[in-house]
């Protein structure tokens, strides 16, 4: 067992919600002009150093008759707002303890002038009233306090219970409404937990919010997964495992359904099989197979279950990844010598390498918004999470650890996760998943019950299960 602990780990490095939602979104469109130039209020985030925006969150008023569990959400919202946002590294809460204005007055227009008091450049409230069927409904306004104008109108009915939810969608509203740029907060990660010693350990499949929050395990720990990937309409999740190790299965690729728990299997290659990625549209599966000395990349239809090679010979090729378009995958190879990244069509022609850097380069993935590259380094005895441009150019590096690797995106392609080894005084390892952004800032651990590796984050998303 041992032995294939560490022949996975070290593989990795090579080879590497059905309750429907009632959601009511309305937005106000407005055009919004701040400060006495009459310029658009927005963030400029396309820089590398960036200063926060002053923000005032007020904690929210309410409508109606209430119970308590509904009364203590006009806090509790509004604190995972500010959370999120202050986590982002591009909004700095205001104290609230200098609001001049207490919730209940910010019913009707607020008064600019007291906010402009403590320099709030955004001003953010909501009311909570209590719905029919435990639902409530959450109505926000943002303003912005300089160009006295509202910024922002939405309203959302939901289930109490997932009031978290409600506060992750106004994040991603305000986000993107600030900065230009796609939310994500409301979407979750999917990872590997792993729990026991070095020479016996479980691994098992577990899915989580971006913040850590709703906590769940997928899998029993009987099959050792690994390298867990999301569709595109993040319903599915791909992953790479070994079913039963004491009978001798080859490891093999399977799916799993999130709205009933249903694992099924792709089939069982011959060959160990590494590091299977969805298609952007959500038909295909790539993933790389190795064979007779050889590892090499290989297409999958899901309908058809049709396997289409694409690259051939006698070097190691794997990692996949489709560009946001389908047309391109990029993946790593040893095929000149040290391993690299390269780019191929998704035919597996015109093959280019994008890397030339000293060290190893391993899995590579694309961003969504097609900008970057980002991938694993290992250089100088230090593992590295990096990020180029498609052709190759700009490259840098933005994490390091003793064992630091798997980048995964969130969608907007600003945000990133990866996961990192650090030793123990008792000479054992703790694994953590952690968020950081492309500049290199803002690094943050995700809390897991246990120790945690391979994240891979969600996709956007409109209905999710509860």
């Amino acid at each position: 067992m041992h032995n294939i602990m560490k022949n996975i780990r070290y593989s990795n490095l090579s080879f590497f919600y059905s309750l429907s939602l009632f959601l009511i979104i309305i937005l106000s469109a407005f055009q919004v002009k701040s400060q006495e130039d009459g310029t658009p209020l927005q963030i400029d985030i396309t820089g590398g150093k960036i200063q926060p925006m002053p923000i005032a969150i007020s904690f929210f008023s309410t409508k109606g008759e209430i119970n308590e569990n509904i009364k203590t959400l006009t806090k509790e919202i509004p604190d995972l707002i500010a959370n999120n946002l202050v986590n982002s590294g591009f909004f700095k809460l205001l104290d609230r303890q200098a609001y001049m204005q207490k919730p209940e007055a910010l019913v009707n227009r607020p008064k600019f002038r007291d906010w402009r008091i403590i320099d709030a450049q955004t001003l953010i409230f909501g009311i909570i009233s209590k719905k029919p069927q435990d639902k409530i409904s959450v109505s926000v306004q943002m303003w912005d306090v300089y160009g006295e104008r509202r910024m922002l109108g939405i309203t959302l009915s939901i289930k109490a219970r997932s009031w978290r939810r409600i506060a992750h969608i106004i994040s991603d509203k305000v986000y993107e409404r600030l900065t230009g740029e796609t939310g994500y907060f409301d979407t979750r990660i999917v990872y590997v937990s792993e729990t026991g010693d070095q020479k016996n350990k479980v691994k098992r499949l577990a899915i989580m919010d971006q913040d850590g929050a709703n906590h769940k395990f997928l899998t029993d720990g009987k099959s050792l997964v690994l390298t867990p990937r999301f569709s595109p309409n993040q319903q599915l999740i791909t992953f790479f495992a070994y079913r039963n190790l004491k009978s001798g299965l080859k490891p093999s690729v399977y799916i799993y359904e999130l709205s009933t728990g249903k694992i099924d299997i792709l089939g069982e290659f011959e060959g160990m099989s590494f590091a299977p990625r969805f298609s952007p549209d959500g038909k295909k599966l790539v993933m790389s197979l190795a064979q007779n000395g050889s590892t090499n990349i290989h297409l999958m239809d899901l309908k058809t279950r049709n396997l289409k090679q694409l690259t051939r010979g006698r070097s190691i090729d794997t990692s996949p990844s489709f560009s946001p378009n389908g047309k391109k995958i990029v993946f790593n190879s040893d095929r000149s010598g040290g391993r690299h990244l390269y780019i191929m069509s998704n035919r597996g022609k015109d093959i280019k390498r994008i890397s030339f850097g000293r060290g190893s380069y391993a899995t590579p993935v694309w961003s969504p918004r097609g900008d970057y590259i980002a991938f694993t380094k290992f250089t100088r005895g230090r593992f590295y999470i990096g990020l180029m441009r498609p052709d190759g150019t700009a490259e840098r590096l933005i994490a390091e650890g003793y064992l630091a690797e798997g980048p995964t995106w969130a969608p907007g392609g600003r945000v990133l996760s990866f996961f990192r080894q650090t030793p123990k005084d008792d000479e054992t390892f703790k694994t953590r998943i952690y968020v950081i952004d492309i500049t290199g800032n803002r690094e943050r651990e995700i809390i897991t019950p246990e120790d945690a590796s391979d994240p891979a984050w969600s996709p956007k998303y409109n209905v999710r299960n509860n």
